[in-house]
Parts: structure tokens; sequence; C-alpha cells
């Protein structure tokens, strides 16, 4: 063989070794691909519906959901739904086609999604009620915090400031939320016991906070003759004090709320605002995570606090989270100590108040 066949020879079996090579390297990556493919695979999926963002609370209750879920190996897709109930069945039924592990609902509208989340049960999906029950769907886990007991607390400060045999407004949230009776409950009982003459109720629908303002503003005749007006929560308490303030009865009669928005806390150190409930979201938010990798897992939810709920077909489990009660008193350990809102914020507007330390 001459010279140049020789050269010929090596820069073949040099091009053949590249190729080989290459085709390894591609192998590589396949093979590398592949075993991602199979991780993302294997990772617990949640889906979350929210009802909407307009109330402060469920922004917290997202982050820190998310967050512990995260922390747990699982994805978190979200989605909100605006208040509107046939929109969150839409989401519903996209995780379901998504073949999520798992569906977390902050319920609208229980008629609504019923059917929805017992199809996602039939696919193998468990459902948790988030913070609201889902009634006649007979989900795998309700959580949240114990209803009844916050009606109780928001009672029993009205009647801590000598509110006996007094007379009482009620406005409550959505009548198509049901937590709104076991609050209303809770709230009725103390009522009840110190003699209290309820002397109207109005239910905000969808819990626009407009309503309660609006209320307010046409029924001054029950308004003036009221010793105190019980909020379904915060937001609707923020209008009651805004009509009340026009016609210079804020901070003569007593409103109480729930959820410890900023501006509630900012309320009750002005003296606008007898009382809200706190509750501890963070924890309600990584227990909800956490039950719902474990349910994901295959294992049942176990916890001191777990009981039961009849949903108006059969009995879930339901996961109880304390409240706190929060007036002037201890709001500086309750609210500020723990983070949730920060010592300069509650007191924005009365810096004169601010406890030094």
């Amino acid at each position: 063989m001459g010279k140049k066949g020789k050269l010929r020879g090596i820069s073949f079996v040099l091009a053949l070794v590249l190729v080989i090579t290459m085709l390894s390297g591609c192998g590589g990556e396949r093979a590398d691909s592949s075993k991602k493919d199979k991780e993302d695979d294997d990772k617990i999926s949640i889906g979350m519906c929210f009802d909407s963002f307009v109330i402060e609370r469920w922004q917290r209750d997202r982050d820190v959901f998310v967050s512990t879920a995260k922390e747990l190996g699982a994805e978190v897709n979200i989605q909100n739904a605006n208040g509107d109930p046939q929109e969150q069945k839409k989401q519903i039924e996209y995780f379901i086609k998504s073949g999520m592990d798992v569906i977390v609902i902050i319920c609208i509208d229980s008629a609504a999604i019923a059917e929805s989340v017992k199809k996602a049960q039939d696919e193998g999906i468990k459902v948790i009620a988030y913070d609201r029950p889902i009634m006649d769907a007979g989900v795998d886990l309700y959580i949240s915090f114990d209803n009844e007991k916050v009606g109780q607390m928001m009672g029993e400060a009205i009647v801590k400031r000598d509110v006996k045999n007094g007379k009482i407004l009620m406005i409550c949230g959505s009548p198509t939320d049901f937590n709104v009776p076991m609050v209303e409950n809770g709230f009725r009982k103390v009522m009840m016991e110190n003699r209290n003459d309820i002397i109207d109720v109005f239910y905000a629908d969808g819990w626009k906070a407009e309503e309660a303002g609006n209320y307010v503003y046409k029924n001054m005749d029950k308004v003036v003759m009221a010793d105190a007006i019980m909020c379904g929560n915060d937001d609707l308490a923020s209008r009651v004090v805004h009509a009340l303030a026009e016609k210079r009865l804020a901070g003569k009669i007593l409103v109480v709320g729930q959820d410890a928005d900023l501006e509630a806390c900012q309320r009750i150190v002005e003296g606008t605002q007898l009382m809200t409930v706190y509750k501890p979201i963070e924890k309600l938010a990584q227990k909800a995570a956490q039950s719902a990798v474990m349910l994901a897992e295959g294992q049942g939810v176990e916890d001191e606090n777990l009981s039961q709920y009849d949903d108006g077909t059969e009995k879930v489990p339901y996961l109880k989270i304390d409240p706190v009660s929060v007036t002037e008193s201890n709001i500086n350990e309750v609210i500020i100590k723990s983070g949730f809102h920060l010592k300069e914020d509650v007191y924005l507007n009365v810096p004169g108040k601010m406890p030094s330390n």
C-alpha cells in the first residue's frame, strides 16, 4: 500500500472513532434525559384551586402551601377561579385530565363541583377540601380551623365588653360557604347564653365586602339600635367600619371579625374594631401540604386533632386547627411577636401607641 493509501486508512479509522464517540455521547444524553423524565414522573403532582385572591389571607395560604409541598418533593399547580363556580369546575376537570395525584380545593359552591370531585376520586385522585367544606362529595380530607370556636370567640369578645341583654347585628359571609353556618352556630350559642337579641342577619353573597357596606347604609335604623355587629370576616368588617365612620359611629358600635387582616389589626389598635380571630394560616397550609403528600403516597392522615365532619352524605375526616382570639390586649403577643404582621405596619396610623419592645 502507498503512502496516500495509508493516510486514507488512518483518516477513515479516525473518522470512525469520532462517529462512535459522538453516538456514545448522544446515547448518554438520551439516557440522562430519560432518567430526568422518570424523576419528574415520580414527583407528586398537586393541583390547588383557589376561590380568588381578593381576600388578603389566601395569598399567604398559597405561598406557605407551595413552599412546604416543594420541600416535600411535590409540585403544585395553582389555579384561580376568581369567584366563579363554573370556572372552578373547569379547573378541577383540567386537573383530572392532567393526572394530578391530589387536588386541593378552596370551594366556592359545593353543588357546582360535587360531581367533579367524585369524578376525580373515580380516577384515583385524592381530594382535600381546604378551609371550606365540600358538601355531599365524600372528600378524602377536610382541613380547616375549628369554625364553631371562631364564632364562639367573636361572641365572647362582645360579652366581655358587658354586652348582655343587648341588640346584635350579624353580617355573615356567603350562603354557599358551609363554614358560615358553623361560625354562626358558635356565635349564636354565646348570644343566647347572655340573652342578647339578634335583631337581623344578612349574608354577603360571594363574600363581597361592598354588600356589607351597602347593608349598613340601607339599614341605618337597625344599625343605630345595635350594641355590636358580628362580621363574617375582616374584609366585610372593613366596609362596615367605613360606613359607620361616615355616620360618626365608628368605635361606638362594637365590631368583630376574623382572619387578622392587617387593616383589621390597625383598626383594633385605633379602636374602631374590637377583635379579630387569628387563624394560624402557616400551620393550616403546612398541615394541608403534608397531608396531601401523605395521601398521594397512599398513607392515611394521622393527627391528634383529627375528627369527623358530616358532609350531608357521609362522614369525612376533619382536621381542625385551633384559632386565637385577638384584641388590643394581646395583639402584640399574638400578631407582632409571631411575625404575622410588623409592629410598624400595625401601628402605622397611631405611632404614639406603638410599644417600645
